[in-house]
């Protein structure tokens, strides 16, 4: 495998998409080796294909505000790879929205979800539409009209979306609604729905619960104990608040949140008094950090600047894509920490990630680390699919199954000769594999 020849092709095809081209290249420099080992991808150009997406829809999604102005988005979705199921992946309303990032986020769901050990392919779709600010019936009014394209494209046994940034619950079931008024059809064609429609219990807290067992699997290979270590985390998303409520929960330190308006340091910790205010704050719409500041005694509040300057054991990345670049690495590897994890979809650089990996960090990339968020997606589905409802009990001991069986898989293929465990190319090999094995025996389509 030439790598540099076959990004320079993608750059010539895909001018621009900087975050697309670098989710590639991470992936070619982690599997070349055993790429090699295998004469039969090369003849049957397995990277050529994997690294094109199946299908790429764009729309259009004219929708009327509050005051009866006409607004048109930019709809999108991505339907990347099928080979090891429907494609599966969540939809993203956000002004930073746009093709690279769809593409991006595709293209790393494939392999995510080949990871989880479920029968789910990689996609994934959104629009540059901001929630933010906008009434109730604003966001239904969009809904309806981004579902009125999109339903031609997805269906239970074809493309299954879910919620990502700025597509929560209500989100969801807005565009659910559509879907059924559409097609006449009740059908677990989302997920992330509400429970008294078909969703399943611990979802929204899914990628944050599953990002903690993961991490604390990372740790005892090294016999540490979670309990009494410091964690910072950025974000306030339903990301991070699940990483913020299992972290506490397991006896960690939650010391940091951060929103766009800066981070707060509260050196006694969250607790359940706390998340629940931080809650209610994110329901508001508004920003979060001051007046949590404002409420809690000995918090304290740095506008606009980023969580990884304080000093901490464990730092999680829960806000968004390149959150944390190499310069932030550096700051982190000065406090001497044990963890390391991107929570968020490629929440590191490419230089931050290649420094933790030369320091022999503890790091876990995105890709493995928070794919218990798609896991209990398709523990949903499946739920859908043979109509019962599982407990919280029963979805959490398949999660920390699934999150288990994915450890297992980047230690397989992540231990390196001097016994350090490098994750991403771990987890990069083991979902290139499963891919690449059922695209061979599906022939050249």
């Amino acid at each position: 495998m030439e790598i540099d020849k076959i990004m320079q092709d993608l750059e010539k095809k895909h001018p621009g998409e900087l975050e697309f081209l670098q989710a590639v290249r991470e992936v070619l420099l982690s599997v070349k080796d055993i790429y090699n080992q295998h004469p039969e991808f090369e003849k049957a150009k397995i990277i050529e294909r994997i690294v094109e997406p199946e299908r790429v829809i764009m729309f259009r999604v004219p929708w009327v505000d509050d005051l009866g102005e006409v607004h048109v988005n930019i709809g999108y979705r991505v339907q990347f790879n099928s080979a090891i199921g429907p494609y599966k992946g969540g939809l993203r309303f956000h002004p930073s929205v746009n093709l690279s990032i769809m593409k991006f986020l595709g293209f790393e769901q494939t392999f995510k979800n080949a990871l989880t050990t479920l029968p789910m392919g990689g996609a994934k779709g959104g629009a540059d539409f901001s929630i933010r600010g906008r009434s109730d019936a604003e966001v239904m009014r969009f809904c309806q009209s981004f579902m009125n394209e999109l339903y031609k494209y997805i269906g239970p046994n074809v493309d299954v979306p879910a919620g990502d940034i700025g597509v929560g619950g209500r989100e969801i079931g807005y565009l659910f609604g559509q879907y059924k008024k559409l097609t006449n059809h009740w059908e677990g064609v989302l997920t992330g729905k509400g429970l008294e429609y078909g969703g399943s219990r611990i979802r929204p807290e899914a990628t944050g619960f599953g990002a903690l067992y993961f991490v604390n699997q990372m740790l005892q290979t090294r016999n540490i104990d979670l309990k009494g270590k410091t964690i910072a985390i950025s974000g306030f998303g339903n990301v991070a608040w699940g990483a913020a409520l299992k972290a506490t929960e397991l006896g960690g330190k939650v010391i940091t949140i951060s929103g766009p308006d800066g981070y707060i340091y509260d050196p006694s910790g969250l607790d359940a008094e706390k998340i629940n205010y931080l809650l209610e704050l994110r329901a508001t719409g508004n920003d979060i950090c001051q007046p949590y500041a404002d409420e809690f005694a000995g918090s304290e509040f740095f506008a606009y600047k980023k969580p990884w300057e304080c000093k901490a054991d464990i730092y999680l990345t829960c806000a968004t894509q390149n959150e944390l670049n190499g310069e932030d690495a550096e700051t982190i590897l000065a406090q001497n920490p044990l963890c390391v994890a991107e929570i968020s979809n490629m929440g590191c650089t490419a230089e931050a990630v290649d420094k933790f990996v030369a320091a022999k960090m503890l790091f876990a990339p995105g890709k493995a680390v928070n794919a218990g968020g798609v896991a209990t997606s398709g523990l949903e589905m499946t739920q859908n699919s043979i109509r019962l409802t599982w407990s919280e009990s029963e979805v959490d001991e398949k999660l920390h199954y699934i999150m288990h069986s994915i450890h297992e898989q980047c230690v397989q293929y992540g231990r390196q000769p001097d016994g350090y465990i490098d994750y991403v190319k771990g987890a990069n090999i083991a979902g290139f594999m499963k891919v690449a094995h059922a695209m061979m025996a599906q022939g050249i389509v």
